[in-house]
Parts: C-alpha cells; sequence; structure tokens
C-alpha cells in the first residue's frame, strides 16, 4: 500500500501530515511513502530526512495522486480546487477535510468514487484519543493564543515585587474549557496571570481547578451541552444572551479575554458583544479562538486585529501552523495510528463495524455516508456501511 504526501496549496499552511520518524512505523504496517518534492520544507523536515526513511520523492503532482493508494492531508479540498480531477476511485483520503465549508468538494469525493475519512468526526473514545487530531491542534492553539495575548497586551503577566513597588499580575479569563481552553488557563498560569475561567459544562470546574484557575460559575441551565459524541452543542440564543449579561463584569475587570467555543458545522455563538467589550479597560487584549467559525466576539474579524476603543480584538487563522515543527509532529502520530487501525498485512482492511472507522467516514462507494453531512447538504438518511 502507498500512501502520498502532496506539497499543501493553501498559502498559510506551513505543516506536513507526515514526519520521517513514523515513516518506519508504516513500513512497519506494510506501507511506503511517495511525497512531492518540498512538502515538508516548510515546517523543517526537509527531503534528506525523509529519504533516510525510505521516503521516495515525485515532482509531478498528478503522478503522485494516480500511484497513491491513501492521500494524507492536512486541510480539505476546496470546491473548485484544482486536485479534485486527479482522484480516483477506490482510492482513500484522510485528514481534517473541513466538510462543513466545503460541500461541493464532499459531493466530488463522492462522485469519483473515494472513501474518505473526516478526523473531525472521530468519535471521542478511548481507543480513539491517539488518532484526535482535532484535540492535537486545539492544544496548540490555546497554547498560542495565551503567547499573543501576552504579545499585545501592554503589561506583564506575573506579579513582581521591585524596588519601587509591587506589579499586580494580569487577569486572564478564558470562556470555555474544551482542549484549547484547558491548555489556554494552564499556559497562562505559567506565565504568572491570575485565571478565571468558564464553560457550559459543570464538569469543567474540576479539571479548571486542577491548572489553577478559578472556576466562574453562572446560574444557568446547561443540559444537554454535549453531543452524544462529545462535541459542543448549540445551546440556543435565548441561552447565549442570559450568559453574555451574566459575564459582562467578569469581562470588564479582566485584562486578557480568550474565547474558544466553536459548534461544528455551525456559526461559532457570539458570547461578547459590542457593549461588553465597551466595559473593557483600554489596552485590554481579546483573542478570538473561534474567528473561523465568525467568531465568539461580536467585533472579531478573522484574520484580523481589530482596535476598538483601546481594545485589541484578534482574529487569528489557523494558529496550529505557525508552530508547525511540532504540529505536523503531533498531526502525523494522528494520521499514522488511524492508518495502523485501517490496515492489516499491509493492505487495507476496512471494519464498517468499527466505531472509528464507522463515524469518520464521510464518503464511501459513490455515496456521502457520514449522517450529519447528509442532512447538511439536504440529502435522505442512509444507512451507512456496519450501521444495523
Amino acid at each position: 500500500m502507498t500512501v502520498g504526501v502532496p506539497t499543501d496549496t493553501h498559502p498559510d499552511e506551513r505543516r506536513v501530515p507526515l514526519v520521517p520518524s513514523v515513516v518506519p512505523m508504516l513500513a512497519k504496517s506494510g506501507a511506503s511513502v511517495v511525497m512531492q518534492r518540498g512538502a515538508g520544507d516548510a515546517a523543517g523536515f526537509p527531503r534528506a530526512l525523509y529519504e533516510e526513511q525510505g521516503v521516495r520523492f515525485l515532482d509531478d503532482r498528478a503522478q503522485l495522486f494516480k500511484e497513491s493508494d491513501v492521500l494524507v492531508r492536512l486541510r480539505g479540498f476546496k470546491d473548485s480546487d484544482a486536485d479534485l480531477p486527479f482522484l480516483h476511485s477506490g482510492q482513500i483520503v484522510l485528514g481534517l477535510l473541513n466538510p462543513y465549508h466545503s460541500h461541493g468538494a464532499v459531493r466530488t469525493l463522492a462522485e469519483r468514487g473515494v472513501t474518505a475519512f473526516a478526523l473531525e468526526f472521530l468519535p471521542r473514545i478511548a481507543r480513539s484519543q491517539s488518532m484526535d487530531a482535532l484535540t492535537s491542534m486545539a492544544s496548540l492553539s490555546g497554547y498560542k493564543a495565551v503567547l499573543i495575548a501576552s504579545h499585545e497586551l501592554n503589561k506583564i503577566f506575573p506579579m513582581t515585587i521591585t524596588a519601587a513597588g509591587a506589579i499586580s499580575a494580569a487577569k486572564v479569563f478564558v470562556v470555555g474549557a474544551g482542549v484549547a481552553g484547558l491548555q489556554a488557563i494552564a499556559t497562562a498560569r505559567r506565565l504568572g496571570a491570575v485565571v478565571q475561567a468558564y464553560d457550559v459544562r459543570p464538569i469543567a470546574k474540576e479539571q479548571v481547578e486542577s491548572l489553577g484557575g478559578k472556576f466562574v460559575e453562572l446560574t444557568l441551565e446547561t443540559k444537554g451541552s454535549e453531543t452524544a459524541g462529545g462535541y459542543a452543542k448549540d445551546l440556543g440564543e435565548d441561552f447565549y444572551k442570559r450568559q453574555r449579561e451574566m459575564m459582562l463584569k467578569v469581562v470588564a475587570e479582566c485584562d486578557v479575554v480568550i474565547t474558544t467555543a466553536a459548534i461544528p458545522g455551525k456559526k461559532s455563538p457570539i458570547l461578547v458583544t459590542k457593549e461588553m467589550v465597551e466595559g473593557m479597560k483600554p489596552g485590554s487584549v481579546l483573542v478570538d479562538l473561534a474567528a473561523e467559525g465568525g467568531g465568539n466576539c461580536e467585533l472579531t474579524k478573522a484574520g484580523e486585529t481589530v482596535n476598538f476603543n483601546g481594545v485589541a480584538i484578534i482574529g487569528p487563522v489557523n494558529l496550529p501552523s505557525t508552530i508547525a515543527y511540532h504540529a505536523s509532529q503531533m498531526y502525523a502520530r494522528n494520521i499514522t495510528a488511524f492508518l495502523q487501525n485501517i490496515m492489516k498485512d499491509g493492505k487495507l482492511a476496512l471494519d464498517f463495524e468499527d466505531q472509528i472507522v464507522r463515524e469518520s467516514l464521510l464518503t464511501h462507494n459513490g455515496e456521502v455516508v457520514n449522517p450529519q453531512m447528509r442532512t447538511a447538504l439536504g440529502l435522505p438518511a442512509l444507512n451507512p456501511p456496519g450501521a444495523a
């Protein structure tokens, strides 16, 4: 079986889906790797390191697609992607495919007979943890968000005692204590900030406090805040309105606000309004990790920094790519674990009764099979492979 890695055509992407250290693991499972020339350069993995592990390089992108039984990607195809005609029937495509924002490409994958696995749909069960690329990348985003905030803030984070007197610690408020939020809490605490955090899930209180943060408790009904698969659920505008009213005072008191609430397949909920930003002190910073989904702050613009009344509202996109070396290592391990799960004796062995395989499956045998995507595309229900 041949695993192919083309260069990434997204202009802001520096990561690579496979790094040299995972190639021997794939070889042990019976897979060889072919890469397009230059695929690992931007992430800090030059061609020589791959060739030492037996990786073969090609210049011709079309030929690489033709030779690859499995294509691994960091990001999905655009609806009019020039790569789509290179795909062939029976080919496996694996990665964070961003299916909710590329409906046309998803339809094309099905039409071309591609079996596509979207890691966004991976079930959050114990056995899938080593494959969970969303978690890996979210962790890096939470870390980098704090560094961005500390760079922008006109204060230092830790409390400092000087001959001229004491300097109080910066106050950081993290909204959302998922993977990104927890990493943001941990990083801000390591830098010496006083950290508060809020999450709709009461279970998050223990996690926040274990990292040295203070959990902000709001008297809201939060039952049903997670889907069965462990992902965030849209709780409706009435809920978010009451939540904003209760958070107003906390936001106003903080130097840094980091928001992390994203809903798969839907616009990010507005958690910080213009009114709330008006109450923040000049020089304060808000980093919106949900910017790509529309933003948790009413004033966020994806990929830009907005200055409003002296408050910097930062809407970063694709933060893991800014830490490309380690992001590539983590992603490559996720991809390798998934491939090992669908391989046996050097050949593909798709067990559709396996929850991991079944739930992450996006297209197969000419059909879009993922239930959520069928709904998003307006297609009738279909029993996925392996379903009773």
